[in-house]
């Protein structure tokens, strides 16, 4: 596709900047749906958007932002939250911007842009979306809300705003040595609190990764968003 506009700084708050993404997939003009994916500590904005390669589809451009030392925040998912500043709300900065830019330049509105992410982009993606409740589906992959806890009546997640039946999608594998069960539930919880058609799939066998039912999953809802098929 063709880059969204940017290429300077000059929007930069805190480590992470938002003018720094890969594209690819459909061009402005031919997208009718995106996907903002985060990929996971240690790992590429190359990379996650190289993972989702089985679900490309004619139709759907890919933007993935890049995280500074390639780590959206420097603690663990259960750590307090102010100790993964000021990286954290420069992320969820970031992902504002992003879905703003692919809005205003690829020309596809909140509604049919999934927000999502793997792992620590996976937390990253649930902890904004959990904080801006709107028209944007979410994929968390093998990834919670943040904090010692996963509480709905967190502070930060009340107000007026939520989510109107949007799709959320939060999924493990059981064997996840890096997730904790618990939270996972507790983040679907929090999800179903704010008004959000979620589903919660947990995988028997299964570690740190991608399966195929999550493809299928993101493939189906891609599918719907650009008018092949409904969503599964």
């Amino acid at each position: 596709m063709n880059p969204p506009a940017g290429g300077g700084t000059e929007s930069q708050t805190g480590p992470h900047d938002p003018d720094s993404f890969v594209a690819a997939g459909a061009p402005r003009g031919a997208a009718r749906a995106a996907v903002v994916a985060l990929h996971g500590r240690g790992a590429t904005a190359q990379g996650i958007v190289n993972l989702l390669d089985p679900v490309a589809r004619h139709g759907v451009a890919f933007v993935a932002p890049r995280a500074d030392r390639s780590r959206w925040y420097p603690g663990a998912a259960d750590d307090p939250l102010k100790r993964n500043e000021p990286h954290l709300s420069s992320a969820l900065g970031v992902v504002e911007s992003v879905l703003d830019r692919v809005a205003s330049t690829v020309g596809v509105p909140r509604e049919r842009t999934v927000l999502l992410g793997f792992s620590q982009g996976a937390c990253v993606a649930a902890e904004y979306a959990a904080r801006n409740p709107g028209p944007s589906p979410v994929v968390v992959l093998s990834g919670t809300l943040l904090g010692p806890t996963v509480d709905a009546d967190a502070d930060r997640y009340a107000g007026d705003e939520r989510f109107d039946g949007t799709p959320v999608f939060v999924g493990c594998g059981a064997d996840d040595a890096r997730v904790d069960a618990g939270r996972v539930r507790d983040t679907a919880d929090v999800f179903r609190s704010l008004g959000a058609d979620v589903t919660e799939r947990r995988y028997d066998g299964v570690g740190h990764e991608v399966t195929d039912d999550e493809f299928e999953y993101v493939d189906a809802l891609l599918a719907g968003l650009v008018g092949d098929r409904d969503p599964g």
